[in-house]
């Protein structure tokens, strides 16, 4: 079952509705009923009561998102709120790296005393806590610098700076965001290629198939970095959409068009 992007944006959202300056264009556009003007909605193309939300040069129509672009939209979203969870994921990661950073003895202290008193277990069930690969990881970071865990939770947050800030400009569709996006986990693609070859699980492949498919879907449907025509092909695609979701909710045939004619001012006009 395929879903109606346009009359599901426009039961959220609401209509728009649009008066051209054009007389057939406009009598396609537009009719009177028992309860008033309607006008043609140009995302979902229903008859909606009421005055036109604006008026002017068919070419100068609104750019109504429609369809794809409405689905694209969807999808730029959910990548949006993605970016976004991961960004506070990552600042709480940071926070907890520079809060150890300035209490590294008191964490060791209580974390040693709770060791001991888990010894006794570990005993019964003849397991080796003093050489376990966990509590030697642990320690390990015992011994780290001050210094090098506050450098870590500088770039912890820096990233998750940079992940909420793809997150909000994903979510306006601003151009830059995307360029963004892709640069930004491109660069670290090869870093999560490596964690899988360190270990893999379904999370981290999920991750690294997911962001994948984010590079690709950005760089090739918002002709990033001049493919396919670039950012000049993509502006003439949203352009000319315009100027077609006019004729297509008029239901044009393309017939040449009349403006509408031009009435002289008067005093009345004036005041």
């Amino acid at each position: 079952m395929s879903i109606d992007w346009d009359r599901r944006h426009c039961a959220r959202k609401g209509h728009i509705t649009y008066a051209p300056d054009e007389l057939r264009l406009r009598s396609r556009l537009h009719a009177s009923t028992a309860v008033g003007e309607v006008w043609r909605c140009l995302r979902c193309g229903d008859f909606v009561l009421g005055d036109p939300h604006g008026t002017g040069p068919a070419d100068r129509a609104p750019l109504v998102p429609r369809g794809r672009a409405l689905r694209d939209l969807f999808i730029l979203r959910f990548l949006a709120v993605e970016r976004i969870l991961r960004g506070l994921l990552i600042v709480v990661a940071a926070w907890a790296v520079w809060k150890f950073s300035n209490s590294q003895d008191a964490v060791r202290k209580l974390f040693e005393d709770d060791l001991t008193a888990f010894k006794p277990v570990a005993d019964h069930f003849h397991y080796d806590l003093d050489h376990s690969p966990v509590v030697d990881t642990i320690r390990k970071t015992f011994d780290y610098k001050k210094s090098t865990l506050q450098i870590v939770a500088a770039a912890l947050l820096g990233y998750a700076l940079i992940e909420i800030i793809e997150g909000f400009g994903l979510w306006w569709a601003k151009r830059w965001a995307e360029y963004l996006t892709v640069v930004a986990t491109a660069a670290f693609l090869p870093l999560e290629v490596y964690e899988l070859t360190e270990k893999v699980s379904y999370f981290k492949i999920g991750t690294l198939a997911l962001n994948v498919l984010a590079v690709l879907y950005i760089l090739l449907g918002k002709r990033l970095f001049g493919l396919r025509g670039g950012h000049k092909a993509f502006e003439a695609e949203r352009r000319s959409a315009s100027l077609l979701e006019v004729k297509e909710a008029a239901g044009e045939n393309g017939e040449p068009l009349e403006p509408l004619p031009v009435r002289p001012r008067t005093a009345a006009d004036s005041s």
